[in-house]
C-alpha cells in the first residue's frame, strides 16, 4: 500500500491542476468570437450572389451529366451559396430549392426578394425614403418583388425596385442575412 502513496498523490495534484485550468479555458473559449466558414475558394459560407444569365440550369450534383431540376429564365434572381465543389456551387433559391449551379453563371452581385414569403399574403410592402418607418413611403412593392440591394445597415436595406429606390425592412428581404452590413 504505501507503494500507491505516491501515485495517489500524484493523480490529486493532477486533479487539482484540471480542476483549476478547466474554468480558464471554458471562460477564453467563450470569449473567442465565431470563426467565419469559408469554401475552398476563400469566401465565406454561406453568402448570397445573384443569377448572372437569364438562362441557368440547376442540376442535381455538381457536373454537367447530372439531371436539371430546375431552369431559371430571370437573370439577377438571388442564391445562397452553402457550398462549393470545384468550379461548382451548391445553391439555395428563395423556395427553399437546391442543387448546383457552374460557378460562370453567378454573379456577386447582391439583389433580393421582397419577403417572398407573404406571397398570397399581404398586398404591399412599403418602400421608403429614409430608414425609418415614419418617413414617406416612396412606394409600395409586392411581395415576391427582385430588387438591387445597394446596401444594408443590419436594420435597413437601401434597394432599387424597377427604378424606384428606398429603405425597406432588412427582416422582409430575402437575400441579406439578419445584421449584415453591406454596401454596393
Amino acid at each position: 500500500m504505501p507503494a500507491f502513496a505516491p501515485m495517489r498523490s500524484l493523480l490529486a495534484a493532477f486533479a487539482i491542476a484540471v480542476a483549476v485550468a478547466a474554468p480558464a479555458a471554458t471562460h477564453a473559449e467563450a470569449n473567442t468570437e465565431p470563426s467565419v466558414k469559408t469554401g475552398p475558394s476563400g469566401l465565406p459560407l454561406p453568402r448570397f450572389v445573384s443569377l448572372k444569365s437569364s438562362r441557368v440550369n440547376m442540376r442535381i450534383g455538381p457536373g454537367l451529366s447530372y439531371a436539371i431540376n430546375w431552369r431559371y429564365m430571370k437573370s439577377g434572381l438571388p442564391m445562397e451559396i452553402i457550398q462549393e465543389y470545384d468550379n461548382w456551387r451548391r445553391v439555395r433559391d428563395a423556395d427553399g430549392a437546391e442543387g448546383w449551379i457552374n460557378q460562370a453563371l453567378l454573379s456577386g452581385r447582391r439583389t433580393g426578394i421582397a419577403a417572398p414569403w407573404f406571397k398570397g399574403k399581404q398586398a404591399a410592402i412599403d418602400l421608403y425614403a429614409r430608414p425609418d418607418k415614419e418617413a414617406r413611403t416612396v412606394v409600395q412593392v409586392e411581395p415576391g418583388t427582385v430588387g438591387s440591394i445597394k446596401a444594408c445597415n443590419g436594420s435597413w436595406c437601401e434597394m432599387d425596385f424597377a427604378g424606384h429606390s428606398g429603405w425597406i425592412d432588412q427582416s422582409l428581404v430575402w437575400g441579406a442575412y439578419p445584421g449584415e452590413n453591406l454596401k454596393d
